[in-house]
């Protein structure tokens, strides 16, 4: 299926994609970064899916329920119309299994044929054991099973590779098929009216939820969403927030630009705090900052690029045996990036500390010496060429980007310690290389010629990261350099509604989309220059480009409008939430 017809559902520890055939084909088990159970969407044949869908030639039409993570699909047929309504359930008090993906369906009128078919393969493909236990299909594979409960959708069949069955809706009709997982537990057969409570819990949870975050101005139904999907990424075990729910999802059909994406990347971290504060989720701000704050502290100082939802560095990559999405080939597990060099790590982290302080008012003394030492560890570095934002695997280079997001990490770790929340031994060395940084910006990364600070030292093409300079402070809305980098960026890398991220090599073959959140970057930058109309207009554009539900990839084809890239994307709908705040905050002043 195209990117753009999949919606996505979880239960805070993992995610689905289900694609407007009805079809689940993406799902790892237990836990989002965990081998898959189904992925044919990276494999049609051998990545395993459940699908589900009339058995006649159909329409359908789909949307989140209000307010929630569940997704409903309505089947329009010349015989009848059925609905089906997916969600992986949350979890509750009672003696409830492990995961479980729940797909009521039910009979709107006429009569509708119906077939469903379940093809687990575990551990990326590699297949299952299919048989039955007290009745009841089970499918397994080592540690990992899973049991299928099926009331008014026909009796199960099983064979060696899958678990199906067919009925008929009727008017009024309720049909409910039950997946419950576990993983080195017992496998638990829930009964119907317990799976039926947990359904209707789960949507009044989300409601819940969703009911005490501030949403507000023009573009609050998207910034609502955006918050949804958000907290769909949110790792509730740990607190750690993941980049998106995939992985190997291509960034041009046929390439090799495929790379897994379910860890979570300091690069992200100060706009998920932002977003978590300025939508009324403390909660989740004060876990996410205890989980960078564990996960940072097993390799202080240095930072990795990304770390695992648990808190680990060690994030090998390696090719997965399926044939990739469209044939987009190798699809991975795991993330090379994890050993780069990115300097612009400390400048985002030091931000997050100082978003996350300024709220609380405090800092625990021992993050506190960690940040001081942080701060240390930017002044002996900052000088190094390094991989840059966007973990080119070309030879490391001077990135601006990289250099004003160390002057970034310097000026808090500087308004740290004048606010007593850090120690101030070393403050007036922070505030001696915060100056060597901008001096060596400001005469090597911005091009005369140009009238625009540049990618790279002594470089003449632009880079949309340079937006980042003006979003975290590095430079004044006000100031004519970053104000004739934003025109550059809009002739060189905008195109209509989208932004590239960047022209030149980077040490791949091939190309990608438009990236969405340069997109979402660039309409903040022109409201933050005082470009409100132009603001408010692309953001518009960008708003409508979300698919049927309201979920962005990671990336658009600006030719095709195609999505590209992993979905749903943490950083596309932060980005929308950033830019959708900080255009209202400007309108209202």
């Amino acid at each position: 299926m195209p990117l753009r017809d999949y919606a996505a559902i979880g239960d805070g520890r993992t995610v689905a994609l289900v694609a407007t055939d009805g079809s689940v084909d993406w799902l790892a088990m237990p836990d989002l970064d965990s081998p898959t159970v189904f992925a044919a969407v990276l494999d049609a044949r051998r990545g395993g899916r459940f699908a589900l869908e009339p058995t006649v030639a159909y329409q359908a039409e789909r949307r989140y329920l209000p307010e929630t993570n569940v997704v409903e699909t309505t089947f329009t047929t010349d015989r009848g119309v059925a609905r089906i309504t997916d969600a992986m359930a949350l979890p509750d008090t009672s003696l409830s299994p492990l995961r479980e993906l729940q797909r009521r369906i039910e009979g709107l009128s006429g009569s509708v044929p119906m077939r469903w078919c379940l093809s687990p393969r575990f551990g990326y493909g590699a297949g299952a054991r299919i048989g039955r236990r007290s009745g009841v299909p089970v499918a397994s594979s080592g540690a990992d099973a899973l049991a299928v409960r099926a009331w008014e959708a026909g009796e199960p069949s099983c064979t060696e590779e899958t678990i199906s069955g067919g009925f008929e809706t009727r008017p009024g009709s309720h049909a409910l098929i039950d997946v419950s997982f576990a993983h080195q537990d017992p496998l638990v057969f829930p009964a119907r009216a317990e799976c039926e409570a947990r359904l209707e819990r789960t949507c009044a949870e989300w409601r819940r939820w969703l009911d005490g975050r501030a949403c507000r101005g023009p573009w609050r139904e998207a910034v609502a969403r955006s918050a949804l999907a958000l907290k769909l990424l949110v790792f509730a075990p740990s607190g750690a927030v993941a980049a998106a729910a995939t992985s190997s999802l291509p960034e041009q059909i046929g390439g090799e630009r495929n790379w897994d994406y379910r860890f979570s990347w300091i690069r992200d971290s100060a706009f998920t705090l932002d977003a978590f504060l300025g939508l009324g989720c403390p909660r989740e701000a004060r876990a996410y900052f205890w989980w960078l704050m564990h996960a940072t502290q097993l390799t202080h100082p240095l930072l990795r690029v990304l770390y695992r939802l648990d808190g680990g560095a060690h994030v090998p990559e390696r090719t997965l045996p399926l044939e990739g999405y469209r044939g987009s080939a190798p699809p991975r597990a795991g993330n090379a990036a994890a050993g780069q060099l990115q300097l612009d790590t400390y400048g985002e982290l030091l931000q997050t500390a100082w978003l996350y302080a300024t709220a609380a008012g405090r800092l625990d003394t021992d993050v506190a010496w960690r940040l001081a030492e942080m701060a240390d560890l930017v002044c002996r570095t900052w000088r190094s060429p390094d991989a840059g934002i966007w973990e080119v695997r070309s030879p490391p280079r001077h990135f601006t980007q990289s250099k004003m997001m160390c002057w970034v990490a310097l000026d808090r770790a500087v308004r740290l310690a004048d606010k007593g929340l850090i120690p101030r031994g070393h403050a007036d060395r922070w505030r001696r290389q915060r100056q060597a940084i901008r001096d060596f910006v400001e005469a090597h990364c911005y091009s005369d010629r140009r009238r625009s600070y540049v990618r790279a030292a002594g470089g003449e093409d632009v880079d949309a990261s340079l937006l980042l300079g003006l979003l975290h402070g590095y430079a004044d809305p006000r100031q004519a350099r970053m104000r004739g980098t934003i025109e550059a960026i809009g002739r060189d890398l905008l195109h209509g509604p989208y932004v590239q991220r960047y022209g030149g090599e980077d040490g791949l073959p091939g190309t990608e989309g438009a990236f969405l959140a340069c997109s979402f970057w660039y309409a903040e930058a022109l409201a933050r220059c005082g470009r409100l109309e132009q603001a408010a207009e692309l953001m518009d554009r960008l708003v409508a480009l979300a698919n049927d539900v309201g979920l962005y990839s990671e990336e658009i084809d600006p030719v095709t409008g195609a999505f590209l890239g992993n979905m749903p994307q943490a950083l596309s709908h932060l980005a929308l939430i950033s830019a959708a705040c900080a255009i209202n905050e400007q309108d209202q002043r």
